[in-house]
């Protein structure tokens, strides 16, 4: 098709603000270490027959590079490391390690090489199959309507929520893997910057820098996966996650993720220390009711006051969850709001992918995501799940 004769991702800098983190901290502690990740479609895998247009827009990311004013941005975050940062000015995308084949109408893709270098390509690959997918099946809907969408949704939340103290609301723009497109996402962002006071951030740098919102994202499920296999121990790869992380970062991006394992296997290894020096912790499957009690809990008999530490919510939220939310926790907890596919994909008659690129081996060696809802659990070696739930005693 004519319109996929010019690139989709134009900048480095278009991606969730967690991978450029986590890549700084493999940059500096596993420079080595090797990882191969693949798409998994949780519903009817029928992408095949983008390949080809998918395998031309993934050769022109090749070309990206950090610019120079881009740099100059990300110099201005003091978490960022100024060696880091000349590795990434040199970084280009290697073609080489991305295989993507047509499998009997279902996509296959499988990412391989040095995890520093393959971190990257998860993000944008998901929002170029998402825009192939949206603008071949819904040639008609353009950011206009998307907006005129957004608005009407607004208008609805603001009758909802008319009698309720919105002081403490916190919301930040998650969506950038499976937007419609990148129009689609920026004028979203852009409404609601414009309108809407409680959007924070984004967690796409790029939308982040040229909209002036803060960029927003720690680590995700790979940096628990990896450590599966890097840890000598696995029952202590979580623990040697947590402090890699506290050891790169220390007071800054400190948001844990706790549903690698589960929650229960996350708190057990969330002790006094980890408790204290992060900031709060991220939810991304099961009920968010059952586990915002459980971190407050767990705050709670550690004598820690949860006043002071923050949850952020992540998973499939639109606004009717996120006030139901909000109204049980907002008076006993700092809360945010990472709103990712609902907000950049809820348009009428569209029926949003679910897909993901995940982790699936570190140096060679299974890896896996249990999860705290069954449909998210993922791995390619049954007996590595068993040699999980022996080592982290879960029923």
């Amino acid at each position: 098709m004519k319109i996929y004769n010019y690139p989709i991702v134009k900048t480095l800098l278009d991606t969730d603000a967690y991978k450029i983190h986590m890549q700084q901290a493999v940059f500096y502690h596993y420079k080595n270490t090797t990882v191969v990740a693949e798409l998994i479609c949780r519903g009817d895998n029928i992408l095949g027959c983008y390949s080809d247009i998918l395998l031309k827009q993934i050769k022109m990311m090749t070309s990206l590079f950090l610019s120079h004013e881009e740099y100059i941005y990300l110099k201005s975050f003091p978490f960022f490391k100024h060696e880091y940062l000349n590795w990434l000015k040199q970084f280009r995308y290697n073609i080489s390690q991305v295989k993507i084949n047509n499998y009997c109408g279902q996509l296959h893709i499988r990412i391989s090489g040095l995890w520093k270098e393959v971190i990257l390509w998860e993000v944008p690959i998901l929002a170029l199959i998402s825009e192939v997918f949206y603008k071949i099946s819904y040639p008609h809907i353009t950011p206009k309507i998307a907006v005129h969408y957004l608005d009407s949704k607004l208008k609805k939340f603001y009758h909802d929520t008319k009698f309720l103290d919105l002081s403490r609301l916190k919301i930040v723009d998650f969506g950038t893997r499976r937007r419609f497109s990148y129009d689609v996402q920026y004028s979203i962002v852009k409404r609601l910057k414009e309108n809407f006071p409680f959007l924070t951030g984004s967690s796409n740098y790029h939308i982040a820098r040229i909209l002036k919102l803060s960029p927003v994202g720690t680590q995700s499920h790979e940096w628990f996966q990896a450590h599966q296999q890097i840890s000598i121990n696995l029952a202590n790869s979580q623990i040697l996650a947590l402090h890699m992380w506290l050891y790169q970062y220390q007071h800054h991006l400190s948001i844990a993720l706790t549903d690698c394992i589960s929650m229960d296997a996350f708190l057990r290894d969330f002790n006094f220390y980890f408790s204290r020096l992060y900031q709060g912790l991220r939810h991304d499957s099961g009920d968010p009711i059952i586990w915002g009690e459980k971190a407050i809990q767990h705050y709670q008999r550690l004598g820690i006051d949860p006043g002071t530490k923050t949850l952020l919510f992540s998973d499939n939220l639109n606004f009717h969850t996120m006030i139901s939310i909000y109204k049980k926790f907002h008076n006993r907890i700092n809360i945010i709001f990472g709103m990712g596919t609902i907000l950049t994909c809820d348009i009428p008659y569209v029926k949003p992918l679910n897909i993901v690129i995940k982790l699936v081996k570190c140096n060679g060696y299974p890896v896996a995501k249990l999860s705290d809802s069954p449909g998210k659990t993922f791995c390619l070696d049954n007996h590595f799940i068993e040699s999980l739930y022996k080592a982290f005693n879960l029923p």
